[in-house]
């Protein structure tokens, strides 16, 4: 267990983290009603949160161009997004679980939408359980293509301090 804590935990109305939330949403193409949880802001290792109804669901992830709002793995588990994905076989997932970046040999499937640079959850080909969380360093196409080299640099896994944050 992470003996490390939020800072600067704060809870907000609704209105006030209206817009990530939808921009935590639309990139993963969901459209749910947040309205009646209990948001929160909170600062954890250098990174912006938003809790729903006390669970770390978004986090800000410095992009190339900018800094994006996107799902957590709690987020992905509690929310099931159908975009924004790559699987992997199952000879990534001990590497992947050690927070290793996703060499393009391990992918077999991505969404076919994805781009350089966007976001990207990594899945399980065969089961579809998040395993972690990553910028894509080359396009879905591509990633499925590769025979060797990086492709997806890991931001966030199972079993980081993240994932462990008992909020």
């Amino acid at each position: 267990m992470s003996d490390k804590r939020l800072r600067r935990r704060t809870p907000v109305r609704f209105k006030h983290v209206r817009d990530d939330l939808g921009e935590l949403l639309r990139s993963v193409g969901l459209d749910l009603d947040l309205s009646e949880s209990f948001p929160e802001r909170a600062h954890f290792e250098g990174r912006d949160l938003i809790l729903v109804d006390r669970v770390p669901l978004g986090v800000q992830v410095e992009t190339g161009d900018g800094s994006s709002w996107f799902p957590t793995l709690r987020g992905i588990v509690a929310w099931k997004p159908e975009r924004c994905w790559a699987a992997v076989d199952h000879g990534a997932i001990p590497f992947l679980m050690n927070g290793a970046d996703c060499m393009g040999a391990g992918i077999h499937m991505a969404d076919p939408a994805l781009e350089e640079g966007d976001l990207v959850w990594i899945r399980d080909q065969e089961h579809g359980k998040p395993l972690a969380l990553g910028l894509a360093l080359v396009s879905g196409d591509e990633m499925v293509e590769m025979t060797s080299g990086k492709a997806i640099q890991t931001l966030h896994w199972i079993g980081d301090d993240l994932w462990e944050l008992d909020a």
